[in-house]
């Protein structure tokens, strides 16, 4: 079963990044609480989530032993975890770099690799924050359809970007926030052409938005 496509959007400063580290438990809120399916976000519940961040980070070793070692830290070894590994490479057009170093690998490759590790572990939730940001079009689109599979093997996909393209092509919602706050939140499709409130307007429209 296919899951949901979210994207974030905002002007610099809005929260966006904020929020994807307060929903994947990466720092607390200062007031309130961040509740799943009505339970807090406790190590279960991000055990069953996965985030990419904009710069990936990766281990002084092979682009495969990157991946082995996200599945030990989940107690995912042996057997398994070969199978996992040699999958996610393949999904992600690496199996030729398995052995290769991942800290030499092209921009485009790590995050492909930072990618595919986070799909290995299969999570319910991918979080991506500005996965694309400092990549080429070419490396853009091989990303975009590594994330594109995560979302067909039924994977939920919340996405930040600064790309309203990117938006476009991958949300099927989108939360626009301004100032910390949510501004407004609907279908894709309504928000690109008819955005509710008048900050959304200028930021469809590529005005400065205060």
């Amino acid at each position: 079963m296919r899951g949901d496509r979210i994207g974030i959007v905002g002007p610099n400063g809005a929260g966006k990044s904020t929020l994807l580290k307060l929903l994947h438990g990466l720092i607390a809120p200062t007031a309130g609480q961040v509740l799943w399916a009505g339970r807090p976000a406790d190590a279960t519940v991000r055990r069953r989530q996965a985030m990419v961040f904009q710069r990936p980070v990766l281990l002084r070793r092979s682009a495969a032993a990157n991946i082995r070692h996200a599945l030990k830290a989940r107690n995912i070894r042996g057997a398994d975890a070969r199978v996992r590994t040699a999958e996610a490479l393949e999904l992600a057009g690496l199996a030729p770099l398995a052995d290769a170093a991942a800290r030499v690998m092209s921009g485009g490759e790590q995050q492909r690799l930072a990618v595919a590790r986070a799909m290995a572990l299969r999570p319910d939730i991918l979080f991506l924050d500005e996965p694309t940001a400092s990549l080429d079009p070419a490396s853009t689109l091989a990303v975009e359809a590594l994330i594109g599979r995560a979302y067909l093997a039924g994977t939920k996909i919340v996405l930040v970007t600064h790309d309203l393209g990117q938006a476009r092509r991958l949300a099927d919602e989108v939360i626009f926030l301004v100032g910390g706050r949510v501004e407004e939140r609907c279908a894709a499709d309504r928000f690109f052409a008819q955005p509710d409130s008048e900050r959304a307007c200028a930021f469809v429209e590529g005005r400065i938005v205060l």
